[in-house]
């Protein structure tokens, strides 16, 4: 991918990054924002890329360069990744990314580094981290990507530049989904979800999305009619489909999706991400106000952050099904 064809998808973001290569004053550090799918590694590689390059003289890497080739096959020395070691970033992937830094560049004298999942890290790397943003070693660009930037150490994000990619319109995620050979109903909900990657990692995406969506609207209509059986539907259905926390984030994700597909049928707006399930939404919305489903929503969005935190998926479930039941 290239600057013209990022500058189409993600104007504002790129606009910023080609201002600081064109006055070749670019920070030490960026942080890239933006929902899992926007094309923040292909921007962070591509600014890498143009940082190494010796042969630059626009914005645009020469790409012909032995820094560019590198760079394109994943094997420039002087670029380094740094990446979630299970559920975080540890303390001494930091110290070795630090350590790596103490060596002259094999190729340059510059050194990029990229922090995927920045948003993981936990307090010691991120005072690791803020140590080393404080006393960068030499000609050195740092890229944190985070899908949270709210996450991140106060200290770190007041010595970085920002840098927000914006989430693609709904609809035109969509369409593009639906030529992917995706179903209405399957696009609809997959458009929505940030956190596409995992769904399409997934042997039958279509398969696994159509039966998480089959989940989240039968615990939905037990939360409103048959209460007794929603930790049954729970243990049975909810916890085998939503197996790890990202698949988990997923179904909250769908849960938050139902709700305001019902607030939104009260409200008689369209873009639904349940367009199939119109009946069903219409006969909850007749049944409940207005101020409950922002209710819903609002447990819904605590039971994400909990999730996040590493509470226990299972008594968090139970205590969100118990919150979603108030009033009915």
């Amino acid at each position: 991918m290239n600057w013209n064809e990022l500058l189409k998808r993600q104007p504002a973001a790129v606009r910023v990054l080609q201002g600081g290569l064109q006055k070749e004053r670019l920070p030490h550090a960026y942080i890239f924002e933006g929902e899992a799918g926007v094309p923040k590694e292909a921007a962070a590689r591509l600014l890498g890329q143009a940082f190494l390059c010796e042969e630059r003289t626009t914005v645009h890497p020469c790409g012909e360069c032995s820094d560019c080739r590198r760079v394109l096959s994943g094997s420039h020395p002087d670029l380094l990744t740094i990446e979630p070691e299970g559920a975080s970033i540890k303390k001494g992937q930091v110290e070795m990314l630090q350590k790596e830094f103490t060596y002259k560049g094999m190729e340059s004298a510059k050194k990029v580094y990229l922090i995927h999942e920045a948003h993981r890290m936990t307090a010691s790397a991120g005072n690791s981290l803020l140590k080393f943003l404080e006393e960068p070693e030499g000609e050195t660009l740092a890229i944190l990507l985070t899908e949270n930037l709210h996450f991140l150490l106060d200290t770190i994000v007041s010595r970085a530049q920002v840098v927000t990619f914006a989430p693609l319109p709904e609809d035109e995620r969509a369409e593009e989904l639906k030529e992917q050979g995706y179903t209405n109903g399957q696009a609809a909900l997959l458009a929505r979800i940030a956190d596409r990657a995992t769904v399409e990692a997934q042997e039958e995406p279509g398969a696994w999305i159509v039966q998480a969506k089959t989940v989240v609207v039968q615990l939905t209509e037990e939360v409103q009619k048959r209460p007794q059986q929603v930790l049954l539907t729970l243990q049975e259905k909810w916890l085998p489909h939503f197996q790890d926390r990202k698949e988990q984030q997923i179904g909250l994700d769908l849960l938050l999706y139902w709700y305001r597909d019902v607030l939104y049928t009260k409200l008689k707006r369209l873009s639904l991400a349940y367009p199939d399930e119109v009946e069903r939404l219409h006969e909850e919305a007749l049944h409940t106000s207005e101020e409950k489903v922002s209710r819903q929503l609002e447990a819904i969005l605590d039971a994400k952050r909990q999730l996040a935190a590493n509470v226990n998926s299972q008594l968090l479930m139970e205590r969100l099904l118990l919150r979603l039941q108030e009033g009915f």
